[in-house]
């Protein structure tokens, strides 16, 4: 009897994980699936002009790959190319002119916005220095794209031609780097999970409430850039794409976000001390520095992801099959609706099991953005680091 009771409750605990995941795969606007791309494209019979932004610290590394892929863009109307060197000590600038020079193409202007103010992060002021610079040339668009972004020679076209479609916010999620064995254990989860926050469907759907998009590659007209204040309405944020997404979404315009499929993240991160600085740094942002939300994402995650393995093998052990059993049919949904996410990385299937295991590693680094957080330190970026949100907060 003693062991019965501990054995039915956790049966019980299991049949809530498989009903989340019942719930997940057909509710939550079938996040799972890949085929979320650019939506149709209508050709302008005059191509707007469009300033492209690029903000870079410290880039010196990645810019010789991606650059060039701005600059040969293929685009007929009038496009340029603004790059702030957001006070880099590696000589971003110098190479970035010296890029230009060698490949040419779009015409490229280097500034530099100095250090930013108070209450402003870093990044949003260099994009608020590159809006300023590109101001002058009343472009239709801006494509806000980072410095480790490798567009394919039609991506300009391709997203402005999507935007012509009715979007003020056309944004593509580039495909990241899995070249290292880290990279390919955390890489396509951290798009998954992305996905199943800010389901994609949901985003591009009149009327929708949910916004977000992906601060490496975002076309956003000009005239909503002026309408919603941006980027100074959304300065202070720490996830400025998101952040940029509900802005334009409150100033009553429509946003698009999928995948993408030749606009590519060059930047590696070979270890997994890498990819724990890029996924805690924002976590408890994203969770609004709020205590309990914190505990209730922790406790989330356990049921939705640890339960399903450890009723698995626990279920085994004890001898109930039922618990096992369900388990099993919990594990089997998750994994499920990661292989589209693999297949998309181009990446083994057996990865798709594993889940639990990367999903608890994204747990530890949620928590440990929430201790970094209250020690003090707040996030890091770039060699800047910002003590706490009501202070100075962090780059997006």
């Amino acid at each position: 009897m003693g062991q019965t009771a501990p054995v039915s409750a956790f049966l019980w605990i299991t049949v809530v994980s498989l009903a989340a995941w019942c719930w997940l795969l057909l509710c939550q606007g079938f996040f799972w699936r890949t085929d979320v791309r650019l939506p149709g494209r209508r050709e302008p019979e005059a191509w707007p002009s469009v300033c492209v932004v690029v903000p870079a610290r410290d880039e010196a590394a990645v810019l010789p790959a991606s650059l060039p892929s701005l600059l040969a863009q293929d685009y007929p109307g009038r496009a340029e190319v603004f790059l702030v060197d957001d006070g880099s000590t590696d000589g971003t600038g110098e190479l970035a002119r010296a890029l230009s020079e060698r490949h040419g193409g779009l015409p490229l202007t280097v500034g530099s916005p100095g250090e930013p103010p108070a209450g402003w992060t870093g990044k949003l002021w260099a994009v608020r220095h590159g809006i300023a610079l590109a101001r002058a040339r009343e472009p239709e668009y801006l494509l806000l794209t980072d410095a480790d972004i490798a567009h394919a020679p039609d991506s300009l076209r391709e997203l402005v031609a999507a935007a012509h479609g009715g979007f003020d916010v056309v944004s593509q999620m580039a495909r990241l780097r899995v070249e290292s064995r880290w990279e390919r254990l955390v890489v396509p989860a951290f798009v998954y999970f992305f996905a199943q926050l800010y389901p994609f469907r949901w985003i591009g759907r009149r009327g929708s409430r949910t916004a977000a998009a992906a601060g490496g590659c975002v076309l956003l007209r000009a005239g909503m850039a002026e309408k919603a204040r941006i980027p100074d309405a959304i300065r202070h944020a720490v996830i400025d794409d998101v952040a940029l997404a509900r802005a334009v979404k409150g100033a009553g315009g429509r946003v698009w976000l999928g995948l993408a499929d030749r606009v590519d993240s060059v930047r590696p991160y070979p270890r997994l001390h890498d990819l724990w600085r890029m996924v805690s740094r924002s976590a408890y942002a994203q969770l609004r520095h709020n205590p309990p939300l914190l505990l209730g994402t922790v406790a989330g995650l356990a049921l939705v992801y640890l339960v399903p393995p450890v009723a698995v093998i626990a279920g085994a052990a004890a001898g109930s099959a039922p618990v096992a059993a369900v388990g099993a049919l919990a594990w089997a949904v998750m994994a499920g609706t990661y292989t589209p996410m693999l297949r998309y990385y181009r990446q083994p299937l057996w990865l798709a099991p594993l889940l639990p295991y990367t999903a608890f590693l994204y747990l530890l680094m949620t928590v440990d953005s929430a201790v970094q957080h209250y020690r003090g330190r707040g996030a890091a970026w770039k060699g800047r680091t910002y003590a706490r949100p009501d202070a100075v907060p962090d780059e997006g």
